[in-house]
């Protein structure tokens, strides 16, 4: 069976097309996306732009005829942090679905994290024990934690690397008040995700965990995903200060990183050291499969 999901993201809009199989995980054939950047397309009000909902149809149309054009059965198609909390939310999504015929659905912050904590313990298998799993998206963090396929708790914080760059690093707001918001609320949500206990495996997925880990010496991307990548907190902490310096050409010339999500990776960096030292992790395994396989995974052990 070949199955599409289609993930409007805070900042990408994302077709993942895959090959699915009775007793086997799904199979990446066909991938299309485009840099959207909702979160930069939210008024004084929190509501999308005419222009983002321009681009986002746009995008849409086109990801339904790429799925078409490629054999899709199904497609499942669903929007995470920026239309989330935009104050016109249904009329984007109505719009959407008109002028395209999918059915895009709104995806709350806890299933973020529950569905991408499903797509890493099916990655990592039964003998991680309990999984922490950490996701730096552009609109929030989802920071999930349990032993079995479903988390005991998952949470979304608005701690996205969009979200900060737009309303902090943009506007010209103290970059150091910045870090102490970003502690104090990875912090103020610690206490339920920790009373479970430590994590037998601690695991990152997202482009920022992947540039991050990339920058301090992890694999390339090319060496396909088999290879075991890791993030170390003593890496990290030279690298949040190098970045704040960087300005977005020189932070795009650094390995793994993509020009469009330049601008914000120091803001991601920023996430990452408060989220690993407020947990005390040393590190942070790079997991391949992420939001999109988790979706397409409940799909298919519901078929």
């Amino acid at each position: 069976m070949r199955m599409g999901v289609l993930d409007i993201g805070s900042n990408t809009g994302h077709l993942l097309i895959v090959d699915a199989f009775r007793g086997g995980p799904p199979v990446a054939a066909f991938s299309h996306k485009q840099p959207l950047r909702l979160a930069e397309h939210l008024d004084d009000r929190q509501a999308v732009s005419k222009e983002g909902i321009a681009l986002l149809v746009e995008f849409a149309s086109e990801a339904r005829r790429v799925a078409a054009d490629q054999g899709c059965t199904d497609v499942i198609a669903f929007a995470t942090s920026a239309v989330r909390e935009a104050v016109n939310a249904d009329d984007v999504i109505a719009r959407v679905n008109r002028a395209t015929g999918l059915d895009l659905q709104v995806l709350p912050g806890e299933d973020e994290a529950r569905l991408t904590f499903l797509a890493v313990r099916r990655w990592f298998g039964w003998s991680s024990g309990r999984l922490g799993v950490f996701d730096i998206g552009g609109g929030s963090l989802e920071i999930a934690a349990g032993s079995d396929e479903t988390p005991d708790v998952a949470r979304s914080f608005p701690l996205g690397a969009g979200r900060l760059t737009r309303d902090w690093v943009d506007t010209g707001r103290d970059l150091d008040e910045l870090r102490i918001h970003v502690r104090a609320t990875v912090a103020d949500g610690a206490g339920p995700i920790r009373r479970g206990g430590s994590f037998d495996h601690a695991v990152a997925t997202s482009k920022s965990f992947r540039s991050l880990a990339r920058i301090c010496g992890a694999a390339s991307s090319s060496d396909g995903p088999f290879v075991r990548r890791v993030l170390r907190h003593a890496d990290l902490v030279p690298l949040v200060e190098k970045l704040r310096t960087l300005d977005a050409d020189e932070v795009a010339a650094l390995p793994g990183v993509s020009a469009d999500r330049a601008h914000q990776l120091w803001a991601g960096a920023l996430v990452a050291d408060a989220t690993m030292s407020l947990f005390g992790l040393d590190e942070l395994e790079i997991c391949p499969w992420a939001l999109r396989e988790g979706v397409l995974l409940e799909r298919l052990d519901a078929l």
